[in-house]
């Protein structure tokens, strides 16, 4: 019977997996789901290789079977194989190894299937239907900085695989838009427009400024910091004027964040601290019910094994805080919204915190004890943003650098380097600009998801906006080499997708294809262990694979009697290539 994933392949290793899957079952009939080991492997002895016999054998040696040692186990694994069109031919190689040659044949029609199908057939297939992922939660009233960045940009690409998987995805802005904080920017409102609801963004100003304003006004005026402190009651007591008066504010912050999301061009939900706040008594009364919240010095508490500090839910003051609202959003998540995989992405300070808090979830039973099965919480930390001085990246009068400021100066210094090169009199100024936002915008993303995201990195326009190297800068002229060969050859390439054949035979063209192949297995790996450098990695590699076969003269495109096939390995690559790049959030370019 059909499924409704019949239409897509998923990851080639998946599919070598169900083979073996078969073959373990015939082999060692009395050992219950052994889990399949395929691994992709460096070609000297095929493309992928099968790990199952030694760990087997150590199962199996004394209980009467049929082998005399991890290689025969590697040839009843080699020889229960089922017959398939993707295997060319299978050995057995040291302590039963079994190697994998993948049929030529096969892998040119699989990627000839994905040109007229579409990528979408390459999806993995995750066993997750819906999933929240919490990522950017910049504070009201303040400016979005440099390390709002990763958050975003991380976030929106784990978002961005889990929706080219096929996975419901809610894209969650928690901002920080309640809190002790509003008191003192309520009275401070109120102070600079007594017609408080004629402040616009123009008249304040400097949203930021006007933050720090306020907190110096709070700490040098004790009268002052009194209304400030009752306007936070009455703020929560739901008064009308205060209330009103904090929706004003945090429209300002909205516009600001806004042009920040349109220039990375992300796409989020805003469901700030103030949307989970009614749900905190309910919760914690719950929690109460199961006996898990206890008094200490003043506050409540729950106490998590293995840690000398407990998880605060309510303050000493009667006041909640962040573990209070982050219990009730996770409640939320789970029970209203329905997620299966909650990630939240944040800077690896927070590890602590969030270790904390999916303990005590799991003591009240709401996650299953292991990190294996699901519902499950993931904490995707990540390292710190740093300036030439290997410290935190600033301005020079020490502020936090405005992250609009940043993303204007890559544009700014990607269309100067398209001036340089001569654009200015070859293209139109629609194409400059368009093309120094792909660039500059790209350029910046890139250098950060390249990186493993618990390191450090330090923040160089010049290095990421280098032609050379691992850069996005590299990566999207890449691109657009490849379609402007495909342009000078003048032809149609979609009735060669349809028409033609595609061949893979020379060596450098079939290690093309099997790159392309492996696509879905990297962007599962990149979403199984959250981590977009993986997808880095692979486009990057993408590229040099390309490269190599595009200047061997015995594989020549246009003009050769194999052009048409070419033409499809190329237009298969730029595909790939593309899709790689919206999955990084990275606009592609086709001219240079």
């Amino acid at each position: 019977m059909a499924t409704e994933h019949d239409e897509y392949m998923g990851s080639l290793k998946a599919q070598l997996a169900k083979l073996f899957e078969v073959s373990l079952k015939v082999t060692v009939p009395n050992e219950l789901d052994v889990e399949p080991l395929v691994a992709a492997c460096n070609g000297k002895f095929g493309d992928y290789q099968c790990n199952n016999a030694m760990g087997l054998w150590s199962k199996i040696k004394g209980k009467g079977a049929p082998f005399r040692g991890p290689p025969a186990v590697g040839e009843a694994i080699k020889n229960n194989l089922p017959t398939s069109e993707m295997i060319e031919s299978c050995s057995v190689a040291g302590p039963g190894f079994v190697n994998v040659v993948l049929s030529k044949n096969w892998m040119a029609k699989s990627i000839q299937k994905m040109l007229i199908e579409g990528i979408d057939m390459w999806a993995p297939l995750p066993p997750v239907k819906t999933a929240v992922v919490d990522f950017s939660s910049p504070n009201i009233a303040k400016e979005m900085h440099v390390g709002h960045l990763r958050s975003t940009i991380i976030g929106d690409t784990l978002a961005r695989m889990l929706e080219f998987s096929k996975v419901k995805v809610l894209r969650r802005n928690h901002v920080g838009d309640w809190g002790t904080q509003f008191g003192m920017l309520i009275e401070f409102l109120f102070e600079k427009f007594p017609n408080f609801e004629d402040a616009t963004e123009t008249a304040i100003g400097d949203l930021q400024a006007f933050y720090k304003a306020s907190k110096q006004r709070f700490d040098a005026d004790p009268a002052f910091k009194e209304r400030a402190q009752q306007a936070v009651v009455r703020l929560q007591g739901g008064e009308d004027k205060y209330r009103r008066a904090w929706a004003q504010i945090c429209q300002i912050s909205r516009t600001e964040f806004h042009k920040v999301y349109q220039r990375l061009g992300v796409h989020l939900e805003e469901k700030g601290e103030s949307f989970y706040n009614p749900y905190i008594p309910g919760v914690i009364e719950a929690l109460n019910k199961q006996g898990l919240v206890e008094e200490s010095q003043g506050a409540r508490v729950i106490f998590i094994e293995g840690i000398n500090i407990p998880l605060i839910v309510v303050k000493s003051d009667g006041g909640f805080n962040y573990a209070s609202t982050d219990l009730a959003a996770l409640w939320y998540r789970l029970n209203e919204e329905k997620a299966e995989w909650i990630i939240y992405v944040t800077d690896v300070g927070q590890q602590q915190h969030f270790d904390m808090f999916f303990k005590a979830a799991k003591r009240a039973g709401w996650l299953p004890q292991g990190d294996s099965s699901y519902p499950k919480a993931s904490h995707v930390g990540f390292g710190l943003v740093l300036g030439e001085d290997g410290k935190r990246f600033r301005t020079r009068n020490t502020e936090v650098v405005r992250l609009v400021d940043l993303l204007d100066e890559a544009k700014v210094r990607s269309k100067a380097a398209l001036i340089e090169r001569g654009k200015g009199e070859e293209w139109t100024e629609e194409e400059i600009e368009s093309t120094a936002e792909a660039v500059g915008y790209g350029a910046v993303k890139y250098a950060d998801l390249k990186n493993n995201r618990l390191t450090n990195y330090t923040f160089n326009f010049d290095q990421m906006l280098n032609d050379k190297g691992n850069t996005a800068v590299y990566l999207l002229y890449a691109h657009a080499r490849i379609c402007s060969i495909i342009r000078r050859s003048g032809k149609d390439i979609e009735e060669l997708k349809n028409k033609g054949t595609l061949v893979l035979g020379h060596k450098d063209e079939r290690d093309l294809g099997l790159h392309l192949l492996q696509f879905a297995e990297v962007v599962e790996e990149a979403c199984t262990n959250l981590l977009p450098n993986v997808l880095c990695d692979y486009l990057y590699n993408l590229s040099e694979i390309f490269s190599k076969f595009y200047s061997n003269p015995e594989c020549k495109v246009i003009g050769s009697d194999m052009e048409t096939s070419r033409l499809l390995l190329c237009e298969a690559t730029a595909v790939v290539m593309r899709k790689c790049f919206d999955l990084l959030g990275i606009t592609p370019i086709y001219k240079i």
